[in-house]
């Protein structure tokens, strides 16, 4: 391993450290935590000395005088444990609850103010196990695990303090077989967390084939790969057999071991002990409670160990969630515009100016983040309010980044976009959206009742104002329609709603937030062509008085607009209305041409 290697897992080992500032609202718990771990591992490793005791004075002393006191401090001990162990568990599941919720909040919160560039490197998936399953570790172990190696560590100095005390010749005879115990549970424990890893990423196959299995049973059946399809199944749970199996011997090795060592442990106290015994230099219940530690003395050794090998596991969970909590967005606010504005979570509404919708890019030069090229140079526009600008292009030309800009989804690279006169970056995120409505080609619906979605759009809309949003998009019937109207349910997603009705519920909802400016990406690619000419009248009736930009693959819809941009190849080549565009015979007019033909063709 490198010094570079060696670095960087010196700092993984140690990334404990960037928890503790979450653990602040949780140092007094988990100060008495820690305390209660110390005094009950100091309590079991007393109970072989009340052993001793009752072996030295009451069966070998043959006397009962002490009895009464012995039973009383017994029960009194016993008390303590059961409260210590109450307590302790009571306050170790409060931490790991608190510590969870405390990063979900804040790994969720931080990702509401990251820009759109971090959804688009990282999926779904890597961001929910993030939030979720990360958090869920890593509670565990600032609780449980903490106080596992407390518990353990604790036990293993009380007991070698107490056999030193009752015996030092004796225990420094067994005293050798703990390094070698703890190197060999080192090394078992390393192969278990390495064949675990292997187990795992063999059921991730399995449960890939299976929905693959499932999820594409028409596409299997259609082209006879059934066969195929098996041997691949077949092949990956072998795989996962071979693995468990190797596992299991390993395991059982392990286990094996560490009964050897304390056996061997136990032999040695039993030969040298009995021998000082028979002699008269050690009592019999000293050799019992020396029995009970050397047998004792493994569980703690390979507990600490375990515990450490999930600690370095854990690192990259700590790691991971790190990098998300300090990853700074590409697009913020100045520390001026959140003193009078406020940020995303804490708005301060009352300073927020009208927005009336001129918009104009000036000198303004964009390349995406992850990007190599620039996809706008030196573009001038000015879109004066209650414009319509349409955006057509083919598929993958990059007709969004200019909607995006607008939104203040991305930041422009060089130059200004102004709002009103004044460049957006002069107020705040929070302020720009609030007077912007998008409608998706894909729509979003959150889980919840039509009413609930829709008030998204205003929160204190009656349901005169919602159906009123939802006849202007020709949406009012159909919600009428259904048993429950405005508290019918959409479910996960908008599952319950075919992808017509979920577009028509997302263009009402945008509408009842009155936005001033209006996007619409491929808002009606998703409908019907009924449905469309129903959206297409009323879409006339809406942008009126709105600054609008209309991202549109079929080239009918926007003949209208006011002005048009072209984009090909992530530039925009042409601009100008509809007919000075034709007139041009560029290529607007070889798409316009060719959708035209493609049209005919089809009503042939």
């Amino acid at each position: 391993m490198n010094t570079t290697e060696k670095k960087t897992e010196r700092s993984r080992f140690f990334g404990i450290g960037k928890l503790l500032p979450w653990l602040v609202p949780f140092r007094k718990t988990i100060f008495w935590m820690i305390v209660l771990g110390i005094l009950s591992s100091l309590i079991d490793a007393v109970y072989p000395l009340f052993n001793r005791y009752a072996l030295d004075h009451f069966a070998t002393g043959k006397t009962l005088d002490t009895l009464g006191i012995f039973i009383l401090l017994y029960v009194i001990v016993l008390l303590l444990q059961v409260i210590d162990n109450f307590v302790t568990t009571y306050w170790c599941g409060k931490v790991e609850m608190g510590v969870d919720r405390t990063l979900r909040n804040a790994a969720f919160s931080h990702l509401q103010t990251l820009s759109f560039s971090y959804f688009s490197k990282y999926s779904v998936g890597y961001l929910h196990a993030r939030v979720m399953s990360d958090t869920e570790k890593i509670g565990g172990l600032c609780a449980w695990h903490l106080m596992d190696t407390v518990w353990n560590g604790s036990y293993l100095i009380c007991v070698l303090v107490l056999m030193f005390a009752l015996d030092a010749s004796l225990t420094l005879r067994i005293l050798p077989l703990i390094p070698v115990a703890a190197l060999l549970i080192w090394y078992f424990q390393k192969k278990l967390i390495d064949l675990n890893r292997r187990i795992r990423e063999a059921n991730g196959k399995i449960t890939g084939d299976f929905n693959e299995g499932i999820t594409g049973a028409q596409t299997i059946k259609s082209l006879a790969v059934g066969d195929t399809m098996r041997e691949h199944f077949e092949k990956d749970t072998e795989e996962m057999r071979t693995l468990s199996v190797h596992a299991g011997r390993t395991s059982a090795l392990f286990v094996s071991t560490v009964t050897m060592f304390s056996m061997f442990a136990l032999a040695v106290v039993l030969y040298q002990g009995g021998a000082l015994t028979l002699q008269g230099f050690l009592r019999v219940g000293t050799l019992s409670a020396f029995m009970s530690y050397a047998v004792g003395m493994m569980e703690p050794i390979q507990n600490i160990i375990n515990t450490i090998s999930q600690l370095i596991a854990i690192q990259a969970n700590i790691e991971r969630l790190s990098d998300l909590l300090k990853t700074q967005s590409d697009v913020t606010d100045t520390r001026e515009v959140i003193d009078k504005y406020g940020d995303v979570f804490h708005p301060k509404t009352e300073n927020f100016e009208p927005l009336c919708g001129d918009v104009e890019f000036r000198d303004v030069s964009f390349r995406y983040p992850d990007g190599d090229e620039m996809v706008l140079s030196h573009f001038n526009l000015k879109v004066p309010r209650g414009t319509n600008v349409a955006i057509v292009g083919e598929t993958g030309a990059g007709k969004s980044t200019l909607a995006n800009l607008v939104c203040r989804f991305y930041e422009p690279t060089d130059g200004q976009i102004l709002i009103d006169g004044r460049d957006v970056r002069e107020r705040s995120q929070t302020w720009l959206h609030t007077n912007i409505g998008c409608v998706l080609q894909t729509p979003h619906l959150f889980s919840g009742s039509i009413r609930e979605n829709l008030q998204y759009g205003k929160t204190d809309a009656t349901d005169e104002e919602i159906y009123r949003a939802l006849d202007l998009v020709s949406a009012g019937d159909v919600v009428r329609r259904m048993e429950h109207g405005l508290d019918s349910e959409v479910g996960e997603g908008g599952d319950l709603l075919s992808l017509g009705e979920k577009q028509l519920l997302s263009f009402a909802r945008a509408l009842l937030a009155d936005p001033r400016i209006l996007i619409l990406d491929e808002a009606t690619a998703s409908v019907d062509t009924v449905t469309e000419k129903k959206i297409q009248d009323a879409i006339r009736t809406i942008i009126q008085g709105r600054t609008s930009f209309v991202i549109a693959h079929r080239l009918s819809t926007v003949v209208d607009a006011d002005i048009i941009l072209v984009v090909k190849d992530g530039r925009i080549t042409e601009r100008g209305t509809h007919r000075e565009l034709l007139e041009k015979h560029g290529y607007y007019y070889e798409l316009f041409t060719r959708q035209f033909e493609e049209t005919a063709a089809d009503l042939v």
